[in-house]
């Protein structure tokens, strides 16, 4: 019996067409209480969240992150990214981290949590490891956002270098920080939403 499945390569998912991104329209800025606060009730509404994070990257050996500076959350029709130096927006980011009632789903959470932890002093609750479910359906190797969307959707998830190793830690993000956290999260819950609407197909057999 075939137990695996193949995780596309770089290469496989580069002739992929393009996977369309939220705009800014559709992103939300959390720095301040009043931010916060409707930003709470939206997420409310809605049962499952994409969940993702940023940290200033460190490049000095030795040196240690005091990150999480960005907390990403979504929905599949908007996202939401906290500004955690300020104090309601990290509060209440807090505050929905540790709500057991709702789904938070995301790749590669290990890391996020335990920052998480040690900086917002809450347990994140109800995470869900993305990559696990794609393990529970034969994928041996960690999917990632670019291969689960290229597998789920046949498309190219587009990240940027640029992006991903700016300064998260500055106190006001750039659009291109905003348009990659943002999306970080709501594809999760894109992906998260596929997976629950679509049964694992059966592994074949080899002869």
């Amino acid at each position: 019996m075939n137990t695996t499945r193949a995780t596309p390569g770089k290469d496989e998912i580069a002739l992929l067409p393009e996977f369309a991104r939220l705009g800014l329209d559709r992103i939300a800025l959390v720095d301040s209480a009043v931010a916060a606060r409707e930003a709470v009730a939206a997420l409310r509404d809605q049962a499952d969240w994409g969940f993702d994070t940023e940290s200033k990257p460190t490049f000095v050996q030795g040196e240690v992150s005091d990150g999480p500076h960005i907390l990403q959350l979504a929905t599949l029709e908007r996202a939401w990214v906290f500004l955690l130096h300020d104090t309601a927006s990290r509060d209440l980011g807090a505050q929905l981290l540790a709500d057991a009632g709702h789904a938070k789903a995301g790749f590669g959470l290990g890391d996020d949590t335990k920052r998480i932890r040690a900086k917002l002093g809450v347990e994140p609750t109800g995470v869900i490891e993305l990559n696990h479910l794609f393990r529970a359906r034969g994928y041996r190797k960690d999917m990632g956002v670019k291969g689960a969307v290229a597998v789920l959707f046949g498309q190219r998830f587009i990240k940027s270098k640029k992006a991903a190793t700016s300064n998260w830690a500055n106190p006001r993000l750039t659009e291109s920080q905003l348009i990659y956290a943002a999306n970080d999260a709501w594809a999760a819950a894109v992906v998260h939403r596929a997976l629950k609407d679509r049964p694992a197909e059966p592994l074949s057999a080899k002869p």
